[in-house]
């Protein structure tokens, strides 16, 4: 049997009432901890980001997260003489299965759209695998962080991911090569068995063979008859150039293996752009914040403001502007197709915080011959 699934929750350092953001902050922390790249030839550590990953695959996704509680609520207590402690969760919420010795997903039972199905493929029913046809792997969600710079004038970045594969060893198939399956003994065939539990009569998937009905002679020691193996895979992602925060760039038959011949899923990447210590950004704009003194406030001026693409162009600032003025820079924000936005300039009129005597009466005539109070 499988062991014990790890609790997606205790792998994140969560609570079960944890929001998405939380989630999102804790994955973020961990995922830096552990990461490969920050961890090199460290074999606890790229496992420990293994966990980490394949936690927030489903807990960030609301649908999986929902499967997976009324999973994790039944626990080892669904019923008597089992229980689903056995099961591997991973496969439910990965998408994937080829081999048919090692292990099985919900999804294959029937597909659990809710507590109903979920009770009347337990108790009472035939649980032997059902063949829905070839169905399309689960999307991988991943949350992306995307440098300022970066974002201007577009490029590359590489995203670490932890997905299952086809097993190289046996290619799939769950059997080492030359191995045969044969019909399980404990069920004959049939995937489940039934007990008396209460008085009723009670049928559950086959401890042998899992529900499936069939076992490998022998099966493949690299993915212990599962067919699939988790590893971390490193992609290379587009980034063009203007991408803001929230939008999402897709990798199509990149996510989990599809199921009995089905499409792969793809990989969505969800953008979160970096911050920059002078610009900030809002589509093709471009935003910025530019100090000026008293003096240039009152009398104009012309000073000097950086682009995002490493210029600096001449504002005329006029007499009299007030502390919060915007002006714009027409055509110097970023380039997105086949447009240029603005670059938006925001006056900060910075008041000084001591000041001479002398300059002190200067100011006092000021005020006395503009009829200011102070």
């Amino acid at each position: 049997m499988p062991q014990a699934q790890q609790d997606f929750y205790e792998t994140l350092g969560v609570g079960e009432n944890a929001s998405t953001e939380d989630i999102k902050k804790a994955y973020r922390k961990l995922a830096k901890k552990y990461h490969p790249d920050a961890n090199p030839g460290n074999t606890t550590a790229e496992a420990k980001f293994k966990e980490v990953s394949e936690a927030y695959n489903v807990l960030s996704d609301s649908k999986k997260r929902a499967q997976y509680d009324q999973m994790r609520k039944l626990g080892a207590g669904a019923y008597a003489g089992g229980g689903f402690q056995g099961f591997d969760l991973g496969d439910l919420f990965g998408g994937s299965r080829s081999g048919r010795g090692g292990g099985f997903t919900f999804e294959d039972l029937g597909g659990f759209g809710g507590l109903g199905s979920l009770f009347g493929n337990l108790f009472g029913s035939r649980v032997r695998p059902q063949s829905h046809g070839p169905r399309k792997g689960n999307d991988i969600l991943v949350e992306l962080e995307v440098p300022f710079d970066l974002t201007v004038r577009g490029g590359k970045t590489t995203v670490v991911i932890s997905k299952e594969d086809h097993c190289k060893e046996c290619g799939g198939s769950g059997a080492r090569p030359g191995s045969k399956t044969v019909t399980c003994p404990e069920c004959k065939g049939q995937g489940s068995v039934s007990f008396v539990q209460g008085g009723f009569a009670v049928s559950r998937p086959c401890p042998k063979c899992l529900g499936w009905g069939v076992l490998t002679e022998d099966p493949c020691r690299a993915c212990g008859g599962r067919g699939t193996v988790r590893g971390a895979k490193k992609y290379v992602i587009k980034i063009p150039a203007g991408i803001s925060t929230g939008e999402k760039i897709r990798l199509r038959g990149q996510g989990e293996l599809g199921v009995a011949g089905g499409p792969p899923g793809d990989v969505i990447a969800q953008v979160r752009v970096g911050s920059h210590p002078f610009f900030t950004k809002k589509g093709a704009n471009i935003y910025c914040t530019v100090p000026i003194n008293i003096a240039q406030a009152v009398l104009g001026a012309k000073v000097k403001v950086k682009t995002v693409d490493g210029r600096s162009v001449e504002l005329k600032v006029p007499a009299g502007v007030q502390n919060g003025a915007t002006f714009r820079l027409k055509g110097m924000g970023l380039k997105r197709n086949g447009l240029k936005g603005d670059q938006f300039v925001k006056i900060d009129v910075v008041t000084p915080k001591k000041v001479t005597e002398k300059q002190k009466k200067l100011i006092e005539e000021f005020a006395k011959e503009g009829g200011l109070d102070h």
